[in-house]
Parts: structure tokens; sequence; C-alpha cells
């Protein structure tokens, strides 16, 4: 008897510490296996990645951040944030055109690039913060900005595979620069699309083949079939050549075995930002032996460019619901018989 009482006591515990941890847990709010925030009544917690943050409540909202990447200005501008931002590296790689006239204003400063940022400058801007992609190699730099008093935030949102955890970043910088009202909306809103469009795109009775992205030299370097591109491909309802490939990264093929695989591929798409068919010819005369080049369609992803900067790489990193509504006029174009391509065109 004094056996089953022990062993009942154990079972409430057992319980006791599941429903204690539940509750913690529920606490956290997950954007995706690698980003993840949860806020008590003095500090916000962030974790991103190995990094790991703690914000006192009177340093939020952030007023005055640098932006070391442009395709975290996608998440800014998603918020209407502009305004916060006070320096950017490599300002000829900027679509916005807000945050362009704001440069020209001199409100925002050019404070370097990936080769070298102008760390002085940076200093004597006093930002709140500095958001940039983590790169090993400028550890150094980081050490220095922190040992000013600046705190630096690593975001790797380009590491993200499914386009709604990426999406889902528009939350976090909610949190952090005191607009999660707008955030909150933005982020449903894209979210109802998109799953909207996955609905719609498996309506259509056709599933097409896909080839994607191009050679660099002798090597073809194509997303691997757990990569983002992947799945907007899936999404759409498209049959992609690697799509039974389990890496996250890009998989390298010779153009002999690509042409082996794509034999009955009617479209190619993510073919750089090139203007012509002509073009991808003079670049790689094998390309003209592929059957999707002559038969098929090739949709490059420069619709929105101007000179150096891509608005897919800015805004399109946000907008989930029109990349893959670019997709799926592509692949299902009598589903969308009204729908102007956003990000991506034609190769003709």
């Amino acid at each position: 008897m004094k056996l089953k009482f022990l062993l009942f006591i154990a079972f409430l515990s057992v319980i006791s510490c599941k429903q204690e941890t539940k509750i913690l847990s529920s606490d956290v709010v997950s954007l995706s296996s690698k980003l993840n925030f949860k806020e008590d009544k003095e500090n916000l917690h962030l974790e991103s990645g190995k990094f790991k943050y703690d914000f006192k409540n009177n340093q939020l909202p952030f007023k005055k951040v640098i932006l070391l990447n442009s395709s975290l200005l996608g998440f800014i501008s998603g918020i209407d944030a502009e305004n916060t931002v006070i320096g950017v590296s490599s300002p000829e790689y900027i679509y916005s055109q807000k945050i362009n006239d704001l440069i020209a204003q001199g409100k925002i400063q050019n404070v370097g690039n990936e080769q070298k940022y102008d760390v002085e400058k940076i200093i004597s801007l006093k930002p709140d913060a500095i958001f940039t992609n983590y790169i090993a190699s400028f550890d150094n730099t980081y050490q220095l900005l922190k040992n000013n008093g600046i705190q630096v935030i690593f975001l790797d949102e380009y590491m993200e595979q499914k386009p709604l955890e990426k999406t889902a970043y528009l939350r976090l910088f909610g949190k952090l620069f005191g607009k999660e009202e707008i955030a909150e909306k933005k982020y449903s809103e894209i979210e109802k699309n998109y799953n909207e469009l996955k609905k719609l795109a498996l309506t259509s009775k056709s599933q097409p083949q896909v080839l994607a992205n191009e050679m660099y030299g002798d090597i073809w370097y194509l997303p691997g079939g757990k990569t983002f591109t992947a799945h907007y491909i899936a999404d759409a309802n498209a049959d992609y050549i690697l799509k039974d490939n389990a890496e996250d990264k890009a998989a390298t093929m010779s153009f002999e075995e690509v042409y082996a695989k794509s034999k009955q591929t009617q479209y190619w798409v993510n073919v750089g930002n090139h203007l012509s068919k002509q073009e991808l010819l003079n670049i790689n005369p094998f390309y003209g032996k592929l059957e999707v080049f002559n038969k098929g369609k090739i949709y490059g992803v420069n619709a929105k460019e101007k000179q150096k900067a891509n608005d897919v790489f800015e805004s399109g990193v946000v907008r989930a619901d029109l990349v893959l509504k670019d997709y799926v006029k592509i692949f299902h174009p009598e589903l969308l018989p009204d729908y102007q391509l956003t990000y991506m065109k034609e190769l003709r």
C-alpha cells in the first residue's frame, strides 16, 4: 500500500512538472527553430541562433538603429519604421525609395560596406542597436562596437528555409520598435494570403516540372529540396526536379547531370537578373541544349530592379505571399488571369 502511495505521489509530481513546463514554454513566442523571444515584467529575452539577448523595458522601443544588411530593411519598411534608421551599409543595394530619400536628405548615413565598416562613424551616431547578419570574419569589429556600449543584434533571416517563418521576423521587429499592432496585422494578412494561394494552386490539374537557378563556371547550383525555393515551388503545386533532395542548402551538379534530369522540364525559374535568353546563351552556350530553353518558359528575378538594387531581396524577404503568387501565376496562369508578376519576369 505504501509503495502504491509513493508511486501515486511520484505520478502527481511528474504531471505537475509537465504542467509547469507547459506554462513556461507557452510564454515563449517561437517564430522559427532559429528565433524566439519571451517577455516578462522587466525584460525581453531574445534567442537568435546561438546568440541570446536581454533587453530592459526602458531600452525599448528602439528609436535609432543601424542596419548592415539591406534584407533587414524589408522588415523595417514592413512596420513603417524607416524613420528610426540612422545608418546603413552599401546604400547602392537599397531599393526602398523612402530609405533612399532619407539618405539623400542626410538623415541616414552610409557606414561602409561588407569589406570595411566605418566604425568611428557608427560609434559617433550612438545607435540604440545595430542589426546585422553574423559574419565570423567581423568578430573583432563587433567586439569593438560592443566595447563602446553599442548593442549588436545578429539576425540570420537568410538561413530560414520556410517562407512564412522568414516573414514572421516582422513580429520581432514589431516588438522591438513598438509597432506590435502593425506587425501582427501585416503578418496575419501575409499568412492568410499565402495559405489561400496554396489552396488555389492545388485546384490546378497540372503539376509542371521545374528547374531552378543557373550555372557558375562548370557547376550548376540548384536549391536543395528543403530550401525556401523548393518550398515555394511545392506550395505553388509544381514538381521541382530535386524535390526529393534532403538538403537545406545548394546542391551542386554538372551540366550533364542537369540535362539528363530536366528533359521533361517546362519551367526554369530564378535565372538571376538576366534580361534575355540570348544573354543566357552568351554566358553559357550549353543552355541552348536544354529542352526548357527551347520549348519551355524561363523567368528571372528582375521585375523590380534599380541599378544594383533588387526589391526581391528587400520587400520580397517579407512578402512571402507575393513571391508565392508569382510562382502560382507562372506555373498555373489560368488561376490568376488578371495578376501581373511582382518580382519575376519572363526572359524572351
